[in-house]
């Protein structure tokens, strides 16, 4: 049987989606709570964007059928499945739950057109659901806010006349619209009545000086509602200051991963596993049914969490966030200057994450290097001395990459293992590109396009990395058992050939001359404490090649060489 309320669904749902983009920064610079990470906004937009993917995969599959054809049940079961497994974070995992409590009530009444009467129970559902999945439920978070949105629908419903009520099976699409628009407007401000009792309840919003983020973002999901629903601009919202720079003190500070995973099997139970999680973390939020769970829990091993459903069933879609760096990463934000409206120093609006096609993720030490790699549109991941970062702290930089799809630069033959098994891992799309060295790494990063996919990105890298010839010259840390070189000596290297050693200015200078055999262009990056500067080393170049000389502060290697 036809269902025009289905269409009217993806409809509100693209709605909300992009009134959401609209403000996401906004939510994540008040995000403190459960810890600071700024990150509420982004895993908000995930879950809602899951939603929208699988309305579109449906339709899209549905050959001759239209979305309003496929049925209610359908489509509410696969797009409660799909809030699921897209959610991210304390705030996406309930805002799935506030999804699939609202799905449930919808498939309850299978024939009934979506009115005030219909909303209200939507609405009381998808809060009890939504409690349910916290085993410590905190009062003025999203939670209060969706109670008391439900509480005020509720309350209109008992003093409105019939025909605001209730709609009968001939109303018009129109006056379906703005029946539901209303009901919705007047529920908002109910929703930011309790937004700005938040505070109230909740210390760690008081002591920032901060209303709670996934309130928030929840009522701006609503007025996008409103204004899809309406044709119009959404209703105005009172815009709130960012978080002063805080550490509200509370657990999960101690935790540095923010760790995401679904389980697919049979027979599962969500109380079973929750108190093991616990041993390891906290925050841990187990949600979803018997043959497919979500887990949330913030911890310092998350393969450990996941080897908590060892034999239980498949885990899936890892995703990991380092909140450590994300902390910081807000406070230095915050810290540029924010007027409080979501806006810059300037009243200019804040940038929105733009989320592309693919990204990369290069694994990188040094400033000059992390700039280089960046002005090529890389996200770096600092490998620190070592060049040698965890397989965690990789998938964590993948996590961070604003992409669907994520190529990864591992820059070091010692960080292949670690990046093949976050790419594993990983719920994104990742290609590893085996780049040995971080010169290597930034021929291979010009090749980069966003808009193309991991796949065609690893390839086209992949023929730089071959077009590629590397070397470099640094100081000697142990001395030669044959005695070629003591230990301070310059040792320079062509590939992972030892082919130079001495002074530094002879040094390189052979280095120099073997890699540009057939070379039209050799980039020299300096290093932490390069005996020469740049105009020596200019001169060492051979006759007819461009020499182009960059800084790029790296420990342990004078002079970084690579020959095109």
């Amino acid at each position: 049987m036809s269902d025009p309320s289905l269409v009217r669904f993806r409809v509100a749902v693209q709605g909300a989606l992009a009134h959401l983009e609209s403000r996401r920064q906004e939510i994540n610079d008040l995000n403190v709570f459960p810890v600071a990470d700024g990150d509420t906004g982004d895993n908000i937009a995930l879950t809602l964007k899951a939603v929208l993917t699988e309305l579109d995969r449906l339709e899209a599959e549905a050959e001759d059928r239209s979305i309003d054809e496929i049925g209610r049940n359908e489509i509410v079961e696969t797009v409660a499945r799909a809030a699921l497994l897209g959610a991210r974070g304390n705030s996406g995992v309930i805002l799935s739950q506030l999804i699939r409590g609202a799905a449930e009530e919808l498939v309850s009444r299978p024939g009934e057109l979506v009115d005030p009467v219909l909303l209200g129970a939507a609405f009381a559902t998808a809060a009890q659901r939504a409690y349910a999945s916290v085993r410590e439920p905190a009062e003025g978070t999203m939670l209060t806010v969706m109670r008391d949105m439900a509480t005020s629908i509720a309350h209109d419903l008992a003093h409105l006349p019939e025909e605001q009520r209730r709609l009968a099976a001939a109303a018009e699409p129109e006056q379906q619209n703005l029946l539901i628009a209303a009901a919705l407007e007047r529920a908002i401000v109910a929703g930011e009545a309790s937004v700005q009792r938040g505070p109230e309840l909740l210390p760690a919003l008081r002591e920032a000086g901060v209303v709670d983020a996934g309130g928030y973002g929840v009522i701006i999901i609503f007025a996008g509602i409103v204004a899809a629903l309406k044709g119009t601009d959404a209703p105005e919202l009172e815009h709130y200051a960012p978080a002063r720079i805080t550490h509200p003190e509370h657990d999960s500070e101690t935790y540095r991963y923010c760790t995401n995973f679904a389980v697919t099997g049979s027979g599962l139970e969500a109380s079973r596993y929750v108190p093991r999680l616990e041993d390891i973390g906290d925050s841990v939020l187990v949600v979803g049914d018997h043959a497919t769970l979500k887990v949330h829990v913030h911890t310092d091993d998350p393969e450990q969490a996941t080897l908590v459903f060892d034999g239980a069933g498949e885990v899936s879609r890892l995703d990991v966030a380092d909140m450590h760096a994300q902390v910081l990463e807000r406070e230095a934000r915050l810290a540029l200057g924010s007027d409080g409206n979501g806006a810059g120093s300037n009243g200019s609006a804040a940038p929105v994450a733009i989320v592309q096609t693919c990204g990369a993720l290069a694994v990188a030490t040094g400033s000059g290097l992390v700039a280089l790699f960046e002005s090529l549109g890389a996200c770096v991941l600092d490998g620190g001395p070592t060049l040698n970062p965890s397989t965690m702290e990789i998938l964590a930089g993948i996590h961070d990459v604003p992409a669907e799809e994520v190529v990864v630069l591992p820059n070091s033959p010692n960080v292949f293992m670690a990046a093949e098994r976050a790419a594993e891992l990983s719920d994104k799309v990742v290609r590893v590109v085996a780049s040995r060295s971080q010169q290597a790494g930034l021929a291979a990063a010009f090749a980069l396009n966003v808009d193309r996919g991991a796949a065609e990105n690893g390839d086209a890298m992949q023929d730089a990395l071959d077009a590629v010839r590397t070397g470099g010259v640094a100081p000697a840390a142990r001395q030669d058992p044959d005695g070629r070189f003591a230990i301070g000596d310059a040792v320079g290297y062509v590939g992972d050939d030892l082919v130079a050693w001495g002074e530094p200015g002879s040094t390189l200078e052979i280095v120099l001359g073997q890699l540009s055999t057939d070379a039209e262009l050799v980039t020299c990056i300096e290093g932490e404490g390069a005996p020469l500067d740049g105009a020596a080393v200019a001169k060492l170049a051979p006759a007819g090649v461009e020499l182009e000389l960059e800084d790029g502060g790296q420990p342990s290697w004078w002079w970084l060489l690579a020959a095109e």
